[in-house]
């Protein structure tokens, strides 16, 4: 428990083996459950138990949709809020907290880990990932009109009782996730916000070439102000927003 949140870490994994469970088995002490879902992978040696929930995709469906799968079983067993969490050890399980403090203190819905501003940043990142992060960061703050600092982070938070007021049905599953998602939280009102969380990298490849980046991206950007207009539009027909909490606000 964090607070009075019960609170589960969703680890969505396209592979299985020692660095996974290296991850499961050192997940902050704040955490009451943890969902694996396999994204079209299997591990047969691993079991389920009390504190961790495995769920299977038969074939690899993408990140975006392994963590609304997670998002799912969460909110099923009865918890407050879950912290994405990337199977690789790429995520410090001491900065969950960090995430989680805004939502406890009931000013945000929705946190996202910001990389670039934490001091180690330069020399932890590749130049030219900080470039395209920072170019990437720039489009989504136009697409989604949230002021963030670090769009495709994928330490994030979120408050699982908002989950009615995402379009998961309209959610880029695969690459640009991270943006679709921001721009679902902005066009349904949510509160966004930012905590530092350190960089951390061991030479892992890129999951996608730049020029495949090139054309993608600008694709699934524009997908964005779509998906920003489809929650709001759902979100005035259910008239469930909650005015106190505003629209597109981002807070530290």
């Amino acid at each position: 428990m964090y607070g009075n949140l019960k609170v589960a870490a969703v680890i969505p994994a396209r592979e299985t083996g020692t660095r996974l469970e290296r991850v499961v088995a050192n997940v902050d002490s704040a955490v009451d459950l943890v969902v694996v879902v396999e994204d079209g992978c299997a591990s047969p040696e691993a079991t389920a138990t009390p504190f961790v929930r495995r769920v299977r995709h038969e074939r690899n469906m993408g990140v975006g949709a392994a963590i609304l799968t997670g998002y799912g079983e969460a909110r099923a067993a009865g918890c407050d809020v879950a912290v994405v969490m990337a199977s690789d050890g790429q995520m410090d399980p001491a900065d969950t907290r960090a995430l989680l403090a805004p939502i406890a203190a009931g000013t945000a819905d929705y946190v996202k880990g910001d990389r670039l501003s934490h001091p180690a940043c330069r020399t932890a990142m590749p130049a030219a990932r900080r470039l395209g992060n920072c170019c990437l960061t720039f489009l989504t703050r136009v697409v989604t009109g949230l002021p963030v600092t670090d769009s495709q982070c994928g330490y994030t938070a979120l408050r699982l009782d908002r989950l009615d007021r995402l379009p998961a049905d309209w959610i880029y599953p695969r690459y640009g996730f991270p943006n679709d998602l921001l721009a679902a939280a902005s066009g349904a009102g949510l509160r966004v916000s930012e905590a530092v969380v350190a960089p951390i990298y061991r030479d892992e490849p890129s999951g996608i070439r730049p020029a495949v980046a090139a054309f993608v991206y600008p694709l699934v950007l524009a997908r964005g102000l779509v998906v920003r207009a489809v929650a709001w539009w759902r979100g005035r027909r259910r008239a469930t927003l909650d005015p106190a909490h505003g629209v597109g606000t981002v807070r530290r």
